[in-house]
């Protein structure tokens, strides 16, 4: 399967995805208006705040994904696959945002005090909410496994927090209202802001390492070069770069081939070799530079790597 037609497919996946995340936090915002007005709880309100950026992240994955499936064009001749990338950095932002309102918000009320009601109602509504997030959390991990979009990761790490958030709230007001610890709401409203913050962190950093074209993880650029190493005609790898955009994976290395192949016959054997370890490594687009056997473009190496070859 070529990369155009994987890319289609991890398409419609993500989108999937994305639009079951819109229609969970659609519910879940008209739910929590609700029993932010019934119960008054600072906890629940931040909830809801989170919800409502959650619709707004959601629609703008949506958005996001859809861009990063068009094929390259004249502008963009590596595709829109960074799209994804800047969605999360978004998603990012609406978190921290929120995260700051809900500890401004809880603060206020930790100082100046302020009691919830209706326990029922809220505890109610947050059981609503885990269960449905418990869905699309699975949901989210199978279209992760299959496409490795990063924004559906970052969607999915806020709504694991939104687990922590919904449960917090429901320990909040059985604290406050049943067990009347005062200012256990407005505590936990602060925790849950410090929480998002925490995972606005850890979320920037994989669409960071893609708009930056961070290599591979060691474990992957090893995989790779291990199943390069069965192919005798790139004994002489070199150079290899490796990076991400969106649901796809890009390699590019040079390689030595002898000086008595003609031009055709590298190009023969090394398209096969590319278009076998294609199938090995689906999404993946490779690109094989050939260079004269022992010849090496030192310009395109790293400093380290220079210092490596000439000792």
């Amino acid at each position: 399967m070529t990369t155009a037609k994987i890319a289609a497919e991890h398409s419609v996946h993500s989108t999937r995805a994305a639009l079951a995340s819109v229609t969970v936090a659609v519910v879940l915002l008209v739910a929590k208006t609700w029993a932010a007005y019934r119960t008054g709880s600072t906890a629940m309100l931040g909830s809801l705040a989170d919800t409502a950026l959650d619709v707004i992240a959601s629609l703008t994955t949506l958005v996001g994904v859809r861009i990063a499936a068009m094929p390259a064009d004249l502008d963009h001749r590596f595709g829109h696959g960074k799209a994804e990338a800047l969605v999360a950095l978004a998603q990012v932002v609406l978190i921290t945002v929120s995260a700051i309102g809900i500890g401004i918000r809880a603060a206020e009320r930790l100082i100046n005090g302020a009691q919830t009601h209706a326990m029922g109602d809220g505890i109610a509504v947050s059981v609503l909410a885990i269960a449905l997030t418990f869905v699309l959390l699975w949901y989210q991990r199978r279209v992760i496994a299959r496409t490795g979009s990063v924004a559906i990761k970052t969607d999915n790490v806020h709504y694991k927090s939104d687990l922590m958030l919904n449960g917090s709230v429901i320990v909040a007001l059985v604290l406050e209202q049943a067990l009347h610890t005062a200012g256990a709401d407005a505590l936990f409203g602060i925790a849950i802001a410090l929480w998002l913050l925490w995972g606005a962190f850890r979320a920037s950093s994989e669409a960071v390492a893609q708009l930056m074209d961070r290599e591979w993880p060691e474990d992957e650029r090893q995989a790779f070069l291990d199943a390069a190493s069965s192919y005798p005609e790139l004994e002489g790898l070199h150079d290899l770069r490796t990076r991400k955009s969106g649901t796809l994976r890009f390699v590019q290395f040079h390689v030595w081939v002898p000086a008595d192949w003609t031009v055709q016959e590298a190009h023969d054997r090394l398209d096969a070799v590319e278009e076998n370890l294609q199938d090995r490594f689906p999404g993946t687009e490779i690109l094989i530079h050939v260079d004269p056997e022992g010849q090496t473009d030192r310009e395109t190496l790293l400093p380290q790597e220079i210092t490596e070859q000439s000792g």
